[in-house]
């Protein structure tokens, strides 16, 4: 089963570079399962439903969110009905939407898809690690579901590492989100899980995270407002993680970092 993981889609230009490059990445290299973070997709925060939907129409099985889930405030609405839209497992009780799901693919492979939010330099939040586990076990690898992809949001690739060597062998990825910038660390671990600490982003490079660089720089040297932050607008760079799973075990026997377009150095899945 091959799977394909994209970062924090940025923006406009992380939607349209989403629409424009998805579908043919899907037919060349056979992807049966496409999972987005999409918490920055609209205007750098959040998610609206036409946003939403556009990364659906675009091959998107599921969509992931982060710190910046209620940013768009129709997301409280419209989440409840979306079952392929997860936001964080570890938020409150009684958060609207799913924070984990077992998804069909196009393939009718059965894909458990689990966000959940980091607690290292974040706001509070419940024990990911615990919220993460019991998700598993509810749905565990190998029986009820063909795969487990854990988008994990977090500041501290640390944090991100931990998760991944706490699940190993139970989950086939375990993936970093929210710095939005790609790490060099892609890997299969002992047990079988593939760990990646940060997937980067979906969005344009020449910024400073995803944001058109005046205005970071401004409060960087002087430590004062001036304007709002706006997303930069030029040529995204797809990027993210794909792997290839053992259709017995659910675990990874590959696994390639992705980066396509825009400014960085390229990357194609299982090159």
């Amino acid at each position: 089963m091959k799977l394909l993981f994209l970062g924090d889609v940025m923006g406009r230009s992380g939607r349209d570079a989403i629409s424009e490059r998805l579908p043919g990445l899907i037919a060349e290299y056979g992807f049966d399962f496409v999972v987005i973070n999409g918490e920055n997709a609209s205007h750098g925060r959040g998610l609206t439903e036409p946003h939403y939907k556009d990364l659906r129409a675009a091959g998107a099985d599921a969509v992931t969110l982060g710190d910046h889930a209620w940013d768009q405030r129709d997301t409280l609405g419209y989440i409840a009905r979306e079952p392929t839209l997860i936001r964080p497992v570890n938020m409150n009780t009684g958060t609207p939407g799913r924070g984990a799901n077992l998804i069909e693919g196009r393939n009718g492979h059965r894909v458990l898809v689990i966000n959940a939010l980091g607690r290292v330099f974040m706001d509070p939040i419940d024990d990911p690690f615990r919220a993460v586990e019991a998700a598993i076990a509810a749905c565990p690898l190998g029986e009820q579901a063909d795969a487990v992809i854990v988008d994990f949001h977090t500041e501290a690739t640390s944090e991100i590492q931990g998760m991944g060597f706490f699940l190993d062998g139970r989950a086939s990825l375990v993936v970093g989100t929210h710095t939005h910038i790609p790490t060099a660390d892609a890997r299969i671990l002992k047990g079988g899980t593939a760990l990646m600490a940060d997937a980067g982003m979906c969005g344009d490079f020449d910024s400073i995270i995803g944001m058109d660089a005046d205005e970071p720089l401004n409060r960087f040297l002087t430590g004062i407002p001036r304007e709002r932050f706006t997303p930069a607008d030029g040529e995204a760079t797809l990027c993210g993680v794909a792997i290839e799973t053992d259709p017995r075990t659910g675990i990874a026997i590959r696994v390639s970092p992705v980066r396509i377009g825009g400014t960085l150095s390229q990357a194609l899945p299982f090159a």
